[in-house]
């Protein structure tokens, strides 16, 4: 059976055949940086209410493939993008060992910290933030070092939680789910009703009226399940596969359908192709992204 992580073996090997120069996690991934632009109008978003929100996933921080000067110009990038808001979606640690040095959290937390918008910027964990803190999965209880990190900077971690925002007298919700996937490796201590720390029934009852709601999910496979009170769900998790071909990922772990882009189900989804790499340093025909939604807007996105 092929999995992700021998399909990604396989291409890496690819690197030395001279594919590198499409291959983007084998060079300075930061020289490629793609914006990836969404205009979408949900049925259930207010008329007159314009919202950018600018998302960044994955970047799984460390040397030499994100280091802390690749994040500072992610950081940068986004700011010049202007959003009203900032997301983040989860995996801020690394999750391959091919590395030359794991950065710490409250080194890259430090960093994230200049990114800035008016509505604020706003979190989530994922699952390598929660699979590599080796204490919380003994324990089976406790944040993250991720997210101690987050919040030791001034940026809110939601787990299951959802908070009311506004602009120009419009409100809107938004509601940051806990990873689904958080608890996988702790089945080798002790055994598991369930892996997730996910509660979307308690995450959508904090949400008190009417107002859209707007949801952070690292992985985007919740989508199946999300009801169409949600205008719009934000996802990464997937790195688009992290090879994609003719709009095509041959390996990805929410499925063909939620793999990568804009879909529409329940909700509107968007599932960005990610900044760093899992398994392997290696990307290829789908760039390192910033993604960019502007909910409401009346113009076509252009990438």
């Amino acid at each position: 059976m092929l999995t992700r992580r021998h399909f990604l073996k396989a291409i890496g090997g690819l690197g030395a055949l001279g594919v590198s120069t499409t291959a983007y996690g084998f060079s300075a991934p930061i020289l490629r940086l793609h914006v990836a632009r969404y205009n979408i109008s949900p049925p259930q978003w207010p008329a007159g209410l314009e919202l950018r929100i600018a998302a960044i996933a994955d970047l799984h921080a460390c040397d030499p493939w994100m280091s802390l000067d690749h994040i500072h110009a992610i950081v940068e990038r986004t700011n010049a993008l202007k959003p009203d808001m900032v997301v983040m979606l989860g995996d801020y640690v690394a999750g391959h060992r091919k590395v030359t040095r794991f950065i710490p959290a409250s080194e890259w937390a430090r960093v994230l910290a200049g990114l800035k918008a008016p509505l604020g910027v706003h979190a989530v964990l994922g699952n390598h933030d929660w699979w590599e803190d080796k204490e919380v999965q003994r324990e089976g209880q406790g944040l993250p070092i991720a997210g101690r990190a987050l919040e030791a900077v001034g940026i809110p971690v939601y787990e299951n939680d959802a908070k009311k925002l506004s602009k120009n007298g419009h409100s809107f919700w938004l509601a940051g789910l806990g990873d689904q996937l958080a608890y996988m490796p702790a089945r080798r201590f002790r055994p598991l009703r369930r892996i997730g720390v996910d509660d979307l029934g308690a995450t959508l009852a904090k949400v008190t009226d009417a107002a859209p709601v707007v949801l952070m999910a690292h992985e985007p496979d919740v989508a199946r399940r999300v009801p169409s009170r949600v205008a719009l769900q934000l996802s990464g998790h997937t790195h688009g596969g992290q090879v994609r071909m003719l709009g095509w990922s041959p390996i990805s772990p929410s499925g063909q359908q939620l793999a990568y882009g804009h879909i529409r189900m329940n909700c509107d989804v968007v599932v960005s192709g990610g900044l760093g790499c899992s398994i392997m340093p290696f990307r290829l025909g789908v760039p390192p992204e910033i993604v960019l939604v502007t909910l409401g807007a009346a113009r076509p996105a252009v990438a």
